[in-house]
């Protein structure tokens, strides 16, 4: 399967001692039919620093698939059946991103579940604000690439925001906030936290930044350590 161009990411913070009970609902009865309306479920996961956030990521064809599956998903008959359980462990889910892949071969391939347990996903979170995100990319290609290169971390995938407007607004999204994320997988926490450490003290990557590109770099990114769930199809 090709890449998903329409992407969210959906960060969901939920009741103290609410989120295996929501992860139970969740895997039994929202995978394959969200993934048979080609809202298809790429990753599933527990926010290492926070016991009450459940993250996932959900991928679409395009913006007119994705108002076409959200429609006949949250109007059919497995949503209606479930949704005030899964409801009643949220305190709120309105924290979404809505992204596109930064370039062509960027996004998030369907995954499939493989891989040893104990994995670790990490995503980078840039606040562009008034930043071109073509503009931010080109210089992380070129600034930030290498440096991931070198400590033998390549990327899963680099998304920004998607400018269209939200066309399911049933479902609401963070769209004032614009956006560049970076996702990748280590295979242990040991490994992840090794690499969070060493990159903490790379000095003057910022150095040859355009001034136009400078503005989303002030502010340190937002990162999100991530534990898949059983049934993540990224493990």
């Amino acid at each position: 399967m090709t890449e998903d161009g329409v992407l969210e990411l959906r960060q969901y913070t939920l009741y103290g001692g609410k989120r295996d009970t929501l992860i139970s609902i969740f895997e039994k009865n929202f995978i394959e039919p969200q993934n048979a309306l080609g809202a298809h479920v790429l990753g599933t996961f527990r926010d290492m620093d926070d016991p009450d956030r459940f993250v996932w990521f959900r991928g679409f064809r395009d913006m007119p698939a994705r108002q076409k599956a959200l429609e006949t998903f949250y109007g059919g008959p497995i949503w209606q059946a479930h949704k005030n359980d899964a409801n009643a462990t949220m305190v709120d889910s309105d924290n979404v991103l809505l992204l596109r892949p930064a370039s062509l071969g960027h996004g998030i391939s369907e995954p499939t579940a493989s891989g040893a347990p104990g994995a670790v996903y990490v995503v980078t979170i840039y606040y562009l604000g008034g930043v071109d995100a073509a503009q931010f990319a080109e210089f992380f290609d070129h600034a930030v690439i290498p440096l991931l290169t070198a400590a033998g971390v390549q990327p899963i995938a680099r998304l920004v925001t998607e400018e269209q407007a939200n066309n399911f607004p049933r479902l609401p999204v963070r769209e004032r906030d614009r956006t560049f994320l970076w996702l990748a997988r280590w295979a242990s926490l040991n490994d992840s936290d090794a690499f969070l450490a060493h990159s903490g003290a790379w000095s003057g990557w910022r150095d040859a930044a355009p001034a136009s590109v400078m503005p989303a770099l002030m502010q340190k990114p937002e990162r999100l350590r991530l534990i898949p769930t059983a049934r993540s199809k990224m493990q």
